[in-house]
């Protein structure tokens, strides 16, 4: 079985990974240069690439599609907004969409699948993305799938997203399980040299590995203590405000 990943060296997307080499699937991962403001998440993937191939046939490609980034730059992942530094079902992370990013890359990963002779194209969409992303919604994948399977008739390709019923702690409890290596991804929006532990993707994180009882492996002790408080201090925030 070949699967096409779209792959972006974070907590979900290297959770599927494990998941489809569990299934017994050869998979060919993607990971996008889209012109995102810091190249760490693509340094990742990498590193998680080469780990899984302990599990199975991996090959990973890196995408350089930055020549559109004048094309899609807004917000604070491709455009000048700062990083929003609130809780991540805030409002605010609106900031952090980049327009129309995962029909781009879904599309691309798409065609490739058809060249490979691949079924299947996976992401990682999941629950906790619902309020803030449209793009990582049922609605949208299935209006996908359905879009992509009438494109490509004569060599028909599915969109797959499995975690889209799941939160982000659900899905660490999984790869926890599955013995995914996350002292190897990044989540965090800065391209900072360690991450900053206080985004909405790094609370998002912090609050996965609370609720499963475990520390995250990314971190030291230092980091984690303080990867906690501000957990603590952004969701009495959050709450105070609902």
């Amino acid at each position: 079985m070949k699967a096409v990943l779209i792959l972006s060296g974070g907590i979900d997307s290297s959770t599927l990974l494990y998941w489809l080499l569990d299934k017994g699937y050869e998979v060919h991962a993607l990971t996008f240069n889209y012109g995102q403001k810091h190249s760490k998440e693509i340094e990742h993937a990498g590193l998680i690439a080469e780990k899984a191939r302990e599990r199975g046939t991996v090959s990973h490609r890196v995408v350089d599609i930055s020549t559109i980034h004048d094309l899609i730059s807004a917000g604070a992942l491709t455009g000048s907004d700062e990083v929003p530094k609130a809780f991540y079902s805030e409002d605010v992370q609106r900031q952090t969409i980049v327009p129309n990013r995962n029909m781009i890359m879904l599309s691309i990963a798409a065609g490739y699948a058809v060249k490979i002779g691949a079924g299947e194209v996976y992401y990682a969409a999941h629950r906790s993305d619902y309020s803030i992303y449209p793009d990582c919604r049922k609605e949208f994948v299935k209006a996908l799938d359905t879009a992509v399977y009438l494109a490509n008739l004569w060599t028909p390709v599915e969109i797959r997203a499995p975690f889209v019923d799941m939160t982000k702690d659900e899905i660490v409890g999984l790869g926890l399980r599955l013995g995914v290596p996350y002292e190897l991804t990044w989540s965090c929006y800065e391209g900072g040299e360690r991450p900053c532990l206080e985004c909405g993707t790094c609370l998002e994180r912090t609050e996965a590995f609370l609720l499963n009882n475990a520390k995250d492996p990314l971190l030291s002790d230092d980091e984690w203590g303080r990867a906690v408080k501000a957990y603590e201090e952004k969701k009495r925030e959050h709450e105070g405000k609902h």
